[in-house]
């Protein structure tokens, strides 16, 4: 951080007011008082580095589990609908081949259930 300047350069009593400073102080006191204001600055913001470390740290780590725990769910996801696809083929095969050993009956379910279900979307 800068500091503001101790002095003035010019004797002007309008340039020195201009400046913060009041005529014919040279602006030391307030030069002072600046640099201390400066100073709690700079310490305050040197001691509250640690915290904002630590604070950036844990938001990185949970990041990372969030991003860990969506990897997770996606590959879970992945396997499930690998499983739900193979079921789906094994249910579609054994449905052909109950029909193909057995086409009076699959017709006559086919009848039931068309009749059932024109029942009830009247």
């Amino acid at each position: 951080m800068e500091s503001i300047p101790n002095s003035n350069p010019s004797n002007s009593p309008s340039d020195a007011a201009t400046a913060g400073f009041p005529p014919g102080a040279g602006g030391s006191a307030l030069g002072n008082a600046a640099a201390s204001v400066h100073s709690a600055i700079d310490e305050a913001a040197r001691k509250a580095q640690p915290a904002i470390d630590r604070v950036a740290a844990m938001a990185h780590q949970a990041t990372d589990k969030v991003s860990s725990a969506g990897d997770q769910t996606a590959d879970w996801v992945n396997e499930q609908s690998e499983q739900l696809m193979l079921t789906q083929k094994k249910v579609v095969d054994d449905t052909c081949k109950y029909v193909s050993a057995n086409p009076l009956k699959a017709i006559g379910m086919a009848l039931v259930a068309g009749f059932l279900i024109s029942r009830i979307v009247r």
